[in-house]
């Protein structure tokens, strides 16, 4: 049983670390976005935000079912 739980908390941190990474590269991507075309900061920041609420909702989803 204390493999089981170990093999839940790896998992729970491999969760956390790709939803940092996946939010982290949406928001890097988002900034160079910006700064090319800074005429449509607007849409790319709404369409950044509804990604990464996603990957969160995503990631919370997936620490709950562990």
């Amino acid at each position: 049983m204390e493999e089981l739980a170990a093999l839940k908390l790896i998992g729970a941190g491999l969760i956390v670390i790709g939803a940092g990474l996946g939010i982290g590269r949406i928001g890097g991507s988002a900034m160079e976005a910006i700064a090319r075309q800074p005429e449509a900061a607007g849409k790319i920041q709404t369409a950044m935000l509804i990604a990464a609420a996603l990957i969160e909702g995503i990631g919370f989803a997936a620490l709950f079912a562990v």
